[in-house]
């Protein structure tokens, strides 16, 4: 046996959720971020996962308002039902066709360290799309991020809850700010009408800074918010982080592209600071 080399995690979704192709990804994922916007420092946010064609303008508008620093945790749900409830990578780097950017080991380790349940693995992460998507944006954004990838399969409040205290209590103790982003989209396979309606619900609950009650509304109303375990890890560190406002950047639902009114998706951006 030599030495073992990194891990790097090839792309699951290129040429499905975005292009395939460098220059058509860049241009893509350039065309949602403009107009140029002033950008804030915040401590967390919530962007969609969506194809690119159907939320990559609003996860592009909540990424074009960030100044982006050079670590970010980045807690994803799990789609598909792989590996440990709570998977975390901690070393080797993900490739997507812009570039490879690496896993921020140290701020890894310490949140293993911090938070036991969280297990080494990758099988979880493999062919899981709602980390990757948010990539290519900030690789253009802030070409040498480094990122920790926590894919969430998990839905007691109480682990969730516990994951943002272990977030806030390793970045309390960085030197440096870390962007916390939740990648999640919001209603799934209702009618417009109706998805509005309850995706508001959720979303005045993120705007209150209220994890417990986004949990609680997003159970009592059957709200199918495939992120909303990252969400409530994100608010519940930013707000032990000190965060003091939320704000919604942009909404739409998969409707306001396909004219598809009957079945659709929801979709938010919101910016924790």
């Amino acid at each position: 046996m030599g030495v073992m080399s990194p891990t790097i995690r090839q792309p699951a979704v290129a040429g499905r959720f975005y292009p395939r192709d460098a220059n058509a990804l860049r241009a893509d994922v350039n065309s949602y971020l403009t107009p140029e916007q002033p950008t804030v420092p915040a401590l967390g946010c919530v962007v969609p996962h969506a194809g690119y064609m159907y939320s990559g303008h609003v996860a592009g508008a909540v990424f074009a308002r960030l100044e982006i620093p050079q670590h970010c945790i980045l807690l994803c749900p799990n789609h598909t039902g792989l590996g440990q409830p709570l998977s975390i990578m901690s070393s080797g780097a993900w490739l997507t066709p812009l570039k490879t950017s690496a896993i921020a080991s140290h701020i890894a380790e310490q949140l293993k360290q911090s938070f036991p349940l969280l297990t080494e693995d990758s099988d979880a992460h493999r062919a899981e799309h709602a980390a990757e998507v948010e990539l290519p944006f900030l690789q253009i954004l802030r070409p040498d991020v480094q990122f920790v990838p926590i894919a969430i399969g998990t839905g007691h409040y109480e682990v969730l809850e516990a994951l943002g205290h272990a977030i806030a209590e390793v970045l309390a103790k960085q030197n440096d700010r870390i962007l916390i982003i939740a990648s999640s989209d919001m209603n799934h396979y209702e009618n417009d009408a109706i998805t509005r309606i309850k995706d508001h619900k959720a979303i005045d609950r993120i705007l209150a800074l209220d994890p417990k009650g986004l949990f609680e509304v997003v159970m009592k109303e059957e709200i199918s918010m495939c992120g909303y375990g990252p969400t409530v890890a994100m608010l519940t560190a930013a707000r032990e982080l000190g965060a003091t406002r939320a704000d919604l950047v942009k909404y739409a639902t998969s409707g306001d592209v396909s004219g598809d009114r009957n079945m659709v998706v929801g979709y938010a951006g919101l910016l924790i600071s």
